[in-house]
């Protein structure tokens, strides 16, 4: 009994110390969005996929996903003719124009699909 009251109070402690440490909900650290990517935690959408560009396993979530997973996980995808123009137009001056792509909701991800699959996921700056 002792042994568990021990283990207990190490968890709660170091689920605090990482709560602390990785308080700012855009660290890709912090317990809410690594939560939500393992699909136990429901987070603000928009706010995941800002998360996403600092986190470098980002791609993980979404390569080699159907376009269903992907809306399951994201809420919606959008069309490049849908997305906004600074986003419409680096789809279309990039290699990727005329291929199957979809930007996960208004964010600069864009996806790239062959068949049923993503094979790629692009943060679209700079362009």
């Amino acid at each position: 009994m002792r042994a568990l009251a021990i283990a207990s109070a190490i968890l709660i402690v170091g689920i605090l110390v990482w709560w602390l440490t990785y308080p700012q909900s855009s660290d890709p650290k912090n317990m809410r969005y690594v939560l939500w990517k393992a699909g136990v935690y429901k987070m603000d959408l928009d706010q995941a996929t800002g998360t996403m560009i600092g986190d470098r396993a980002s791609e993980r979530m979404v390569v080699g996903k159907t376009k269903g997973e992907l809306r399951e996980k994201f809420g919606y995808l959008t069309l490049p003719v849908d997305a906004t123009p600074y986003l419409r137009g680096c789809y279309e001056n990039s290699a990727f124009r005329g291929k199957d792509v979809l930007f996960i909701r208004k964010s600069p991800w864009m996806v790239v699909f062959e068949g049923d699959k993503s094979t790629n996921l692009i943060l679209v700056k700079g362009c």
